[in-house]
């Protein structure tokens, strides 16, 4: 049985771990982005990364991504370093992530935007189709399969995003503000399909800003500041760190919990 949310880091075994960053620090002439972070995420489990704006966070992505090389530290996915990979290789161990810019290939269908992320690892384009179309069905955009992307809204676009990424079958996915724009509705239908994607056993790291959806789909949630990691457990306790008050969450929010 995997230890539960909020069990401390020691007791976590080596063959649950999935991806373990180990002291990982990036600078750009001269400014740290990042600075001797370090974090593990279960098999399955899904980790909040929250902090504010500048603390570091898509600079994480893109380290774990292989867009960005650190410059000191490593990161490990299932027990081997990726440290260096590009994202085409990193792409085919399993990790695929979303952007919080999204920018899908708009002349082109839901459909075929999706096929373009299965063709990762299938090369038959009948094949490749009938999983696209699987993975539309579980999204929820199955009805939209023939609508160019450029005409879908911006909350279609977030799922489109997510569509793509389960089309390369990752064993760890990277949300980078999948709900950043969206409404109350959209935000809820975004949180219950996190849960679908969780119950299929993807690992999840996740990066928002609206609070009330990280504390509800995260087993931990790790928390950044100028760079550095302030606090990391689960969301109850992390909601209640004074540090994480006072460095981004705020009174308002605590008081509202």
């Amino acid at each position: 049985m995997n230890p539960s949310p909020g069990s401390s880091q020691s007791t976590i075994h080596t063959n649950d771990v999935l991806i373990d960053l180990k002291g990982v620090s990036k600078h750009f002439a001269g400014l740290m982005a990042v600075n001797n972070v370090d974090f593990q995420t279960r098999r399955g489990q899904v980790v909040g990364l929250i902090g504010p704006n500048g603390a570091g966070k898509t600079t994480i992505f893109n380290l774990i991504s292989g867009f960005l090389t650190p410059n000191s530290g490593d990161i490990v996915f299932k027990g081997e370093s990726i440290s260096g990979l590009n994202p085409p290789n990193v792409c085919k161990l399993g990790i695929a992530r979303t952007f919080q810019i999204v920018k899908p290939l708009p002349r082109m269908t839901v459909l075929e935007n999706v096929m373009v992320g299965t063709f990762s690892r299938i090369k038959d384009a009948r094949e490749a189709r009938e999983q696209a179309l699987q993975i539309l069905e579980f999204t929820g955009q199955i009805g939209k399969k023939h609508l160019k992307a450029s005409s879908l809204s911006l909350g279609d676009r977030k799922r489109l995003e997510i569509s793509k990424a389960l089309a390369t079958r990752p064993d760890l996915l990277l949300l980078d503000e999948c709900m950043a724009g969206l409404n109350n509705r959209e935000i809820t239908g975004a949180i219950e399909l996190i849960q679908k994607i969780k119950e299929r056993g993807i690992t999840m790291i996740i990066i928002e800003h609206v609070m009330k959806a990280i504390m509800a789909v995260s087993d931990m949630i790790v928390v950044l500041n100028y760079g550095e990691k302030i606090m990391e457990g689960p969301p109850k306790e992390v909601a209640n760190d004074r540090h994480v008050i006072e460095a981004y969450l705020g009174d308002k929010y605590a008081r509202s919990l």
